[in-house]
């Protein structure tokens, strides 16, 4: 067991280094016929960039060098290839996910209705509290699931959408998150202390729980995977918003301990509001998804995972200050240039995560340990 636990950093990275290479067991599970996704821009796949020309709103993401690594183009993911959900997609047969403000007439293996930007709590919420300095986009989670909603009359008069040619969703895959990191950023930054934010997170939760039971229960959801957060108070950006001499607001790797321990109470009342939901709606099979302990790992190893430990905290693309991140001049901007290697770092941007690190958590669901359970073994029991 020990020679396993030491052998499993290696051999990720060799998988996340290899970015043309398929997963371990590359054989294609045939029980999954789409895929249906919810969230921020960790998996948004161009539905920002789409929104905000709508309404003048500014955006950097549709500029090189975003997209450098796969695409060689900018697409709308927030990285320099790949997002999470391209990786699941990829491992069941499917194809990229359109974003769903593109109005794709290709539908029949799924749409992702995530968009930059999105909390869990309905916009509305921070405006009218004066938590935010500026008009956010109405791309809340309750926003997307009326997307689905409103779209679902077309997938269910399509047979590849559902499998069978109605609106049984028995062979989709639905994600829901993460959601959450938007809400406690738009907090922090309004200077609430650590206690003042940990008040938000049962609402942020239970505003998740309800959505994912509102699948299984309006949409006939019957596979749910909801991922956690990701440590925040690791990321280039947050560090540098947050910057203190104050030495005892970090931990032993640098990260900003009152961001984290606002970030790991979510996920474990969202673990728990998993474990309900599932004895709530036992026919129904609820995926969590950690999005923090593979990111702390690499963060806490980083030798382990060909990171420079002095890049571990560091954005790819960025410029200037101790995290390579500087809001006046963020990547996509001129000017800003991007790293000769990005899957050395574990940040891309400042916010996001690069190709190498998506792909590593995108392992890490399908096949465990940061899943429970693991994607594929859920798929197995289900069919």
């Amino acid at each position: 067991m020990e020679l396993v636990k030491l052998l499993f950093p290696l051999v990720s990275l060799l998988l996340a280094r290899l970015s043309g290479a398929s997963f371990v067991g590359s054989s294609v599970p045939r029980n999954i016929t789409s895929m249906f996704t919810f969230g921020d821009s960790y998996i948004d796949t161009g539905n920002l960039v789409i929104m905000a020309k709508t309404v003048s709103f500014p955006v950097w993401n549709d500029k090189p060098p975003y997209g450098i690594t796969f695409f060689g183009r900018p697409t709308g993911r927030f990285s320099d290839g790949r997002v999470i959900i391209d990786f699941i997609a990829a491992k069941f047969g499917l194809p990229f996910l359109p974003p769903s403000l593109a109005n794709s007439s290709d539908i029949s293996q799924g749409v992702n209705f995530a968009v930059g930007g999105a909390t869990a709590i309905e916009v509305g919420f921070y405006e009218r509290n004066n938590l935010v300095p500026f008009k956010l986009l109405n791309n809340s989670l309750d926003v997307q699931l009326g997307w689905f909603e409103a779209l679902r009359p077309s997938l269910c008069n399509t047979t590849g959408a559902t499998g069978s040619g109605d609106c049984s969703f028995g062979k989709s895959l639905f994600i829901v998150g993460e959601f959450g990191v938007n809400d406690y950023s738009f907090f922090f930054m309004a200077n609430k202390t650590e206690a003042e934010v940990r008040s938000y997170v049962p609402k942020v939760v239970k505003t998740i729980a309800s959505a994912v039971e509102r699948l299984i229960n309006d949409d006939g959801a019957e596979l749910v995977v909801v991922p956690g957060n990701p440590p925040i108070g690791c990321s280039p950006t947050i560090l540098t918003l947050r910057q203190t001499t104050n030495a005892a607001s970090y931990d032993r790797t640098g990260c900003l301990r009152d961001v984290n321990n606002v970030v790991t109470y979510h996920n474990a009342l969202l673990r728990a509001a998993v474990g309900v939901l599932r004895l709530k709606h036992p026919r129904a099979t609820i995926v969590y998804a950690d999005f923090y302990t593979p990111i702390r790992r690499i963060i806490d190893n980083p030798g382990d995972f060909g990171v420079a430990r002095g890049s571990a905290l560091k954005a790819c693309c960025g410029t200037g200050g101790d995290y390579n991140w500087n809001g006046s001049a963020v990547c996509g901007m001129p000017g800003v240039a991007a790293c000769p290697d990005p899957s050395a770092y574990v940040s891309w941007d400042g916010v996001h995560f690069t190709e190498a690190v998506n792909r590593y958590v995108a392992q890490g669901w399908l096949y465990g340990p940061y899943a429970d359970p693991p994607i594929l073994k859920a798929v197995q029991v289900r069919h």
